[in-house]
């Protein structure tokens, strides 16, 4: 397994799927970098040469933001937007939708599994429900 960046990307893989294992590079991105190192797209990983493991290594360490770094960069602009109490910021704080979706019905992702809200009776008033009555005084 080739190590680009502290991330073991696996053999088998052709050289621009393996660097979609890399947090913060998709496949345009891949194409972009490869082209810039000039590696042809359709080489398998285990064929890379030492070289080339070096060129991919500077790209990405000069021309972009991944891994730690990216995930500092976003966790750090989410703190931001709660501190000075902006919208999104707000959003993010309730762990609710922040891009403008729906929230009476859906965004289960966000808000979780539902939290069922009911009355807890005694067990005489559930006996009394069972039976028929309501449960109330009289």
């Amino acid at each position: 397994m080739a190590r680009i960046v502290g991330i073991e990307i696996p053999n088998n893989k052709r050289v621009e799927v393996g660097l979609t294992y890399i947090f913060g590079i998709g496949h345009s991105c891949a194409r972009r970098i490869l082209k810039a190192t000039s590696i042809s797209p359709d080489i398998r990983v285990k064929d890379l040469t030492e070289d080339q493991i070096n060129k991919l290594t500077q790209e990405l360490q000069r021309n972009y933001r991944v891994e730690g770094d990216l995930k500092r960069e976003i966790t750090s602009s989410i703190k931001r937007l709660q501190e000075i109490s902006a919208y999104r910021g707000v959003r993010h704080k309730r762990g609710l939708p922040v891009r403008g979706q729906r929230t009476h019905t859906n965004a289960r992702t966000r808000k979780g599994p539902r939290k069922t809200v009911g009355v807890i009776r005694s067990k005489e008033q559930r006996s009394a429900v069972k039976a028929g009555d309501k449960g109330g005084k009289k």
